[in-house]
């Protein structure tokens, strides 16, 4: 319970501390597995080593002629204590002993234990079968490493030669022999911790400061809003490879989710999509429309920028019939209320006039007004229900020219022209877009024009092999180098409020019937849209 309640009170609470504390037990777990290794591996070392000279030098004083020949004579003059302490001297060995077949001592660092047993029980090897070795063994000086080397006579063992170091004074050799390691392990460590602390804080960057608890909720959050929007979400990574798509992608493009896994590359799957130009330029593009396995869709794709640099792009889209009939519907609405509007306004002028023409007793030219505009207003309905049987298309006729009413516009309409023969796989709404916007930009070509000369007309035949429709006016005209910039996005001479749309929506929405539009100059002085749609169905359309 004590150490879960230390654990609970030292628990890191953010993902830098907890990162901190994760590397530099990791750097210090192997700090101290490196140490416990290389100070056994220290040790080993030294214990050999050390065996290995004691070896050498209890070799070196077997070979002595004089040693031997003193041991022969049982040593009467006592020269082989004074060459073995000379010898210990110069090597830094505890002891070199020489001791005779029965184990008694002829030399040791203390003169008062020569003469008596040799201790330990290892000489045995040295002593019976001749070989040289290096043993372990407790003496009268205490624990030692020491060399055992036979003393040979004619082939005959007449003795042995042992030299030692004692454990304490190994034991004192090999911190010496640790320093470096030591130095290298603490370097290690630092290292370590100023690296746990710099990955910290570059983790901590790049995760944008969020904590984990903060990061699993954005991407359960994610998962919700994808799936709840009902557009198609694609997303990529700077190389092209897909990081999600939603199911709405699926939908929308046909392809299955294997094919919309991440880690596939959206050039292959959807050559045409935006993503491409979005990578390589930085720039967003809104309402492209382009065609992924045969089916049209409206795409917006935007970059996703880090630091300066595009790490990525995402696009949205959806099916371009949809589109359209949500504008279609729109457009029937605004038609319908301009529609009701102008003519509230038309007849609430009209009904003023008329009550002021009464009050003033002016009791025939109110008759004669209310006779003009109500067989003006009826001529027109009925040119509209015998020459234009398309609801749609009177409408937008109807509405344009109350609207030139209000304008003060005079709208001029052909009453020879008939709109009868539409095929049924031309989109009415199609035509309402072309009509709509040539009538409104010919309205806004006249509006600084002196009052007599605001002249508009408007014809339209169903003879023939095409749809023609032409739509002239009396204002400043169209030169021939503008002829064909008035129809790029964006291009517009009614002021910055405006965008632009309306003349390229038309010739837009006339290459996708297969039709076509010309500008000529008027005999009223202005500008002559000529448009044709054919009859007939093009394969692309």
């Amino acid at each position: 319970m004590f150490l879960m309640r230390l654990y609970e009170r030292i628990k890191p609470k953010s993902i830098q501390s907890y990162l901190i504390h994760m590397v530099l037990a990791l750097v210090v777990i192997q700090s101290l597995m490196s140490w416990l290794t290389v100070s056994s591996l220290a040790t080993d070392v030294l214990h050999q080593q050390i065996g290995k000279r004691a070896l050498q030098t209890a070799q070196s004083v077997a070979l002595m002629p004089s040693i031997r020949m003193a041991l022969m004579a049982r040593d009467p003059l006592g020269s082989i204590q004074k060459k073995a302490e000379q010898i210990r001297k110069a090597t830094g060995a505890s002891y070199v002993v020489v001791g005779d077949t029965d184990g008694v001592r002829y030399s040791h660092p203390k003169p008062d234990r020569i003469g008596r047993h040799f201790v330990g029980g290892d000489t045995g090897p040295a002593l019976h079968e001749g070989k040289s070795y290096v043993s372990r063994a407790v003496g009268t000086l205490g624990p030692s490493l020491r060399g055992m080397v036979p003393i040979f006579h004619d082939d005959e063992i007449i003795g042995f030669v042992a030299v030692g170091y004692l454990m304490e004074s190994v034991r004192k050799a090999i911190p010496a022999h640790l320093n470096k390691p030591l130095i290298y392990i603490v370097s290690m460590l630092l290292i370590g911790i100023v690296s746990a602390i710099f990955i910290a804080g570059h983790l901590k960057k790049i995760t944008l400061g969020l904590e984990p608890a903060e990061i699993t909720a954005l991407y359960l959050e994610r998962g919700a809003v994808l799936e709840a929007i009902r557009e198609g979400v694609v997303s990529v990574d700077r190389t092209g490879e897909i990081r999600l798509a939603n199911r709405a992608a699926m939908h929308y493009t046909g392809l299955d989710a294997k094919q919309l896994m991440p880690g596939n590359d959206i050039r292959e799957l959807m050559p045409e999509n935006g993503l491409n130009h979005t990578l390589e330029t930085g720039e967003s593009e809104h309402d492209v429309e382009l065609s992924i396995n045969g089916r049209d869709l409206i795409f917006n794709t935007v970059p996703l920028i880090h630091s300066g640099e595009v790490q990525g792009a995402v696009a949205s889209f959806r099916r371009k019939d949809e589109l359209d009939r949500l504008a279609f519907e729109l457009s029937r609405v605004q038609e319908y209320s301009e529609l009701l509007r102008v003519q509230t306004h038309e007849y609430s002028n009209k009904l003023h006039t008329i009550a002021g023409l009464i009050q003033i007793e002016a009791h025939q030219e109110a008759l004669e007004l209310v006779v003009n505009e109500s067989t003006g207003y009826e001529e027109i309905i009925r040119f509209l229900n015998r020459a234009v049987p398309h609801p749609v298309i009177a409408a937008i006729v109807l509405g344009k020219y109350n609207r030139a009413r209000e304008l003060k516009v005079e709208l001029h309409m052909d009453r020879h022209g008939t709109m009868v023969d539409v095929p049924g796989w031309i989109r009415q709404e199609y035509v309402v877009t072309i009509l709509g916007n040539l009538l409104d930009n010919a309205f806004d070509a006249v509006r600084n024009q002196p009052r007599n000369n605001r002249k508009v007309e408007l014809s339209f035949t169903d003879l023939g092999n095409d749809l023609v429709f032409e739509v002239s006016d009396s204002g400043p005209g169209v030169s021939p180098e503008q002829s064909e910039e008035i129809f790029r996005r964006g291009v517009s001479s009614k002021g910055r409020e405006r965008r632009g749309l309306g003349l390229f929506l038309a010739r837009k929405r006339l290459r996708e019937m297969g039709g076509q539009v010309m500008v000529l100059e008027s005999e009223l002085g202005g500008a002559l849209f000529t448009v044709t749609i054919p009859k007939t169905k093009p394969e692309n359309a």
